[in-house]
């Protein structure tokens, strides 16, 4: 598919992208190769090809929720550098 210099120029502008002149070719020549390469995936006969999502089936990874004993707030807090009444101390986020 043949991209015109016009068209780039307008895709950049919808872009916000600047693209100077020089480039104008190259970019009408790369993104007519990638436009003909959708279309030719386009014309590909997927009849018998079932719908995904992903290309790779994924499954959960996720650990079974266990109940544990958790830590008491004295052996918690022995990891922080600097503990304030009972509590962890950050840095203030808001002014």
């Amino acid at each position: 598919m043949k991209i015109t210099k016009q068209e780039v120029r307008h895709v950049a502008e919808l872009a916000r992208l600047d693209i100077e002149e020089k480039d104008l070719d190259r970019f009408a020549r790369e993104l007519g190769d990638i436009l003909e390469y959708a279309e030719k995936l386009g014309r590909v006969d997927t009849t018998d090809v079932a719908p995904t999502s992903h290309a790779v089936e994924i499954c959960n990874a996720f650990r079974p929720d266990l109940v544990t004993k958790h830590l008491d707030r004295e052996e918690a807090l022995k990891n922080a550098p600097e503990p304030e009444e009972g509590s962890f101390a950050v840095p203030r986020v808001i002014e």
